[in-house]
């Protein structure tokens, strides 16, 4: 029984723990540096384009020069609409400074579509040129005349912009949007009318802040910042602290992957054409909370009179994992599930499964929970006959207690001869739960990250099952259920060890306030299918043993 209760302790002071770690990071967030500060910071002074390392440069050819240039002081933005989203282009280097996703709502206002770019944050999608005079993400372009909203019927849309360059050299950066896809394809053309062979490198870059996305809670603090995949280093998180104080670790360079900005459920990512040779940096900018993260890639040298052409595609948008498959290999790891991934993916596979046949994602959960609940059937038989057990032999332990209460030792040794006869586990209650947790909590990371989650409703008042309960009607539903479980379990002789159970309900009701519904939906759906087959277990259980107990007593 003494193990019994220390795994019972474990279990309530992680619990505890992890209710009051995520409070703290909830209550006190880091400090924010307003972003039209640090744009404005930033923004002043002289160019901050990357520059390729050595290793980049083309063969035979020199390090392409990085000039001073005085910031654009002119720009304009204009808005393109696809039946995807919004997108806000400045003139100024052609940047991506708002992003609106039209089939996806904020999460504090039901009313407005939700904003990846722009809006709370400072972040935006940035590209530019490297080399003597060529244009970059400061520098001021012209739009060429053209339709700016994906008209019925077409598949693609062309923006142009257009900048001058030195000696002869033009530029056009071309972005291309698509029907039905969250793909931005972005593009550089050069065309070079000057005597002189160039060699000019390009660097795409997405520049955010440190701030939290919106919405988020203290049950619900998920990873945010910078990733890299690659075929070799596979994919690694880097926290904005660790590239502020340049301690930053990640994969530099390669002929293949992404680079990615993460937050809860959306992403973008910069994804280069694979077997082309880039560079993958991040920095922070001085005095600020801006990050940049980008790529550089060569261009092939372009002799006078010859064009050249460079592109890297930039995925924004949500993280639905069949688009993210289809965008770039690995690009799905940035839903994130941790070292459950071999458990959670297969549970996410079997919810859309589901959901393809009964068409809500409240019921998906329902009937996962119920075949989670049969796949475990043999495990919980065994540990609510175990409980059964020890239920009808509580009295007879409370007997031995009484009688042996000043020896500890003949307490114990009596304890086990009275198991070995009735054929009792002690553990045997205990270890189906914890073999069932890791399920548990692969389920929790699957319906904390899943985007297809976030504004699905289910029945009534659950309108988003990615938020939380809004009246906290299945947290006390869930209270009450473990309440009843912890009522039909043997009450453990020893009262410090029952004072932890009657507990336990109200520990884990606390934490399940801010949980999303879809979680609790799952926990009060199990809960309800164990009282029912625990009770039956019970039942027949104690008709069989009140007659032996009583002879045996």
């Amino acid at each position: 029984m003494d193990t019994r209760r220390l795994i019972l302790v474990m279990i309530f002071a992680f619990s505890s723990y992890m209710l009051w770690d995520n409070w703290q990071q909830y209550k006190n967030p880091r400090p924010v540096t307003p972003a039209t500060a640090t744009a404005a910071q930033q923004s002043a002074g002289h160019s901050d384009a990357p520059q390729p390392s050595v290793n980049l440069q083309a063969a035979g050819q020199p390090s392409a020069p990085l000039v001073e240039e005085k910031p654009a002081t002119a720009a304009e933005t204009f808005t393109v609409t696809t039946d995807l989203a919004k997108v806000t282009i400045s003139t100024q280097g052609g940047d991506l400074v708002g992003l609106e996703l039209l089939n996806y709502k904020e999460s504090e206002d039901n009313e407005k579509n939700f904003h990846l770019f722009g809006a709370q944050h400072h972040y935006q999608a940035q590209s530019g040129l490297i080399g003597n005079g060529l244009p970059s993400h400061r520098s001021l372009f012209k739009r060429v005349d053209g339709p700016l909203e994906l008209a019925e019927g077409q598949d693609e849309l062309q923006v142009r912009l257009e900048a001058d360059g030195p000696q002869g050299v033009r530029v056009a950066r071309i972005l291309t949007f698509k029907r039905g896809s969250y793909v931005v394809d972005m593009a550089w053309e050069i065309v070079n009318g000057s005597d002189q062979a160039i060699a000019p490198h390009a660097y795409f870059q997405i520049q955010r802040d440190d701030v939290d996305p919106s919405g988020s809670n203290m049950m619900m603090h998920t990873f945010t910042g910078p990733a890299v995949f690659t075929d070799a280093e596979k994919y690694q998180k880097v926290s904005f602290a660790d590239i502020g104080d340049k301690s930053a670790k990640f994969a530099k360079a390669a002929d293949n992957g992404w680079l990615a900005m993460v937050q809860h459920y959306f992403v973008a990512a910069l994804v280069p054409q694979q077997g082309v040779q880039r560079e993958y940096y991040m920095r922070k900018l001085d005095g600020s909370n801006l990050f940049q993260v980008g790529v550089i890639v060569p261009v092939s040298e372009i002799g006078p009179g010859t064009s050249a052409r460079t592109a890297v595609s930039l995925f924004a948008g949500p993280q639905e994992q069949a688009a993210l498959k289809e965008t770039a290999p690995g690009l799905d790891l940035v839903v994130d599930y941790g070292w459950l991934t071999v458990i959670a993916a297969p549970i996410f596979w079997a919810l859309q499964f589901i959901h393809g046949l009964v068409g809500n994602w409240g019921w998906a959960i329902v009937v996962l929970t119920i075949a989670i609940k049969l796949a475990f059937f043999p495990l919980s038989a065994a540990s609510y006959r175990s409980m059964a057990k020890m239920r009808v032999v509580t009295p007879r332990l409370v007997q031995l207690k009484e009688r042996y209460s000043d020896d500890r030792a003949r307490l114990n040794q009596e304890m086990m001869k009275l198991y070995q006869s009735e054929k009792i586990n002690p553990l045997g209650g205990c270890l189906p739960i914890l073999i069932q947790i890791p399920v548990f909590i692969a389920l929790y990371w699957v319906l904390l990250g899943a985007v297809e989650m976030r504004g699905a409703p289910w029945i009534g008042w659950i309108t988003d099952l990615a938020s939380a309960d809004p009246y906290y009607i299945l947290p006390v539903i869930m209270i009450v259920s473990m309440v009843i479980q912890m009522k039909l379990n043997p009450t453990p002789p020893d009262p410090i060890q029952a004072k932890v159970m009657m507990a336990m309900p109200f520990v884990f009701g606390v934490m399940f306030l801010f949980f999303p519904s879809g979680l609790v939906l799952y926990w009060v759906v199990n809960n309800i299918l164990s009282i029912a087959q625990q009770w039956q277990i019970t039942r027949m259980m104690e008709k069989g043993g009140k007659a032996a107990n009583d002879a045996k007593a």
